[in-house]
């Protein structure tokens, strides 16, 4: 058998007839001519070298040779179905793999996401990386992931953002601290205190001294953290003042107070962040569209701000 004569659409016509029991209602199905079918039967016949089909008493029957195609014909075109099945989950964002990757203050509230996604598209293949901003930044810059989690976006000519979530930042307090119980306070009331802060580059730490240096405020007692788990348990235990995203504090916080303090809570956002120069996987473009569907019905809606639409509105075109 001449296998580089044998093609897809041979074995499909064959199918057909075969189905069928003639040659004019394979080609009746197939929207093609009768003697369109014919030549192709003609075709394969030659191809494979022996008889496929013969005339019996009850129309077509297949010969030996004929079943043994069939069968392998059925396997091809079977296989192909399932690969056509397979494409249109992956298209329709149903299967697949992609990556994220979130600031670290983020894995407070985006589990809440991606678990009821992970559960709905059990086929997908996630992979989830949590770094610090510095760490984002680099893995941005390297290509690493499919779509990134910042509350600072980055202003790189490269990045397409938008925001889907509110993250006040508040100032926390020992529990017992003095200055829990006024009404009202300023930040020229704490300069002297002990703050407690993140690494340098951190979004939180960035716009929180942004703000104390449009207050004409220099803080003279700072201790460095690693974390806002450290942070939040520093605090607790009298260690010093903080700001931090609302979403780290849990709805109870024993030992922590959220302190009355003008001016705040500080307006910050998180963020989606794409590459405009880099095709979304099916996979992920499948992710954004199930957040955009339903972030209120996993995360807090009070905080929801949902302008995931523009990522597409503004890559659509670099993409087409």
């Amino acid at each position: 058998m001449r296998l580089r004569h044998l093609t897809f659409r041979l074995l499909e016509v064959y199918v057909a007839v075969v189905r069928t029991g003639s040659v004019t209602a394979a080609a009746h199905q197939l929207h093609l001519s009768q003697p369109t079918v014919s030549q192709q039967l003609k075709r394969l016949t030659e191809t494979v070298g022996e008889p496929l089909l013969r005339t019996g008493n009850k129309g077509l029957e297949l010969t030996d040779v004929g079943r043994e195609l069939y069968r392998s014909a059925l396997d091809v075109t079977g296989r192909f179905e399932d690969f056509a099945d397979y494409l249109s989950e992956l298209r329709g964002g149903h299967r697949g793999r992609f990556s994220i990757a979130l600031v670290n203050t983020a894995q407070y509230v985006l589990p809440r996401l991606l678990g009821p996604y992970s559960q709905a598209f059990p086929e997908v293949d996630l992979t989830l990386e949590i770094g610090n901003r510095q760490q984002l930044l680099q893995r941005f810059e390297q290509q690493l992931d499919d779509v990134y989690v910042f509350s600072h976006p980055p202003a790189l000519e490269q990045a397409v953002a938008a925001r889907f979530l509110r993250n006040p930042l508040v100032m926390i307090a020992p529990q017992h601290y003095p200055l829990v119980q006024k009404a009202q306070l300023s930040i020229h009331d704490l300069k002297h205190e002990r703050f407690l802060l993140r690494e340098p580059g951190s979004a939180t730490r960035m716009l929180f001294e942004s703000w104390l240096h449009a207050q004409g405020v220099q803080l003279s007692d700072t201790l460095q953290m690693a974390s806002n788990e450290a942070i939040r348990v520093g605090v607790s235990s009298g260690m010093g003042l903080a700001v931090v995203s609302r979403h780290v504090l849990p709805l109870q916080h024993p030992g922590i107070e959220v302190l009355p303090l003008q001016q705040f809570p500080l307006d910050s956002h998180w963020h989606f962040i794409i590459r405009r120069d880099r095709r979304l996987p099916h996979a992920a473009r499948g992710f954004l569209d199930y957040a955009a569907g339903s972030l209120e019905q996993w995360l807090p809606a009070e905080y929801v701000c949902n302008e995931i639409e523009r990522l597409f509105s503004q890559t659509r075109e670099e993409w087409a």
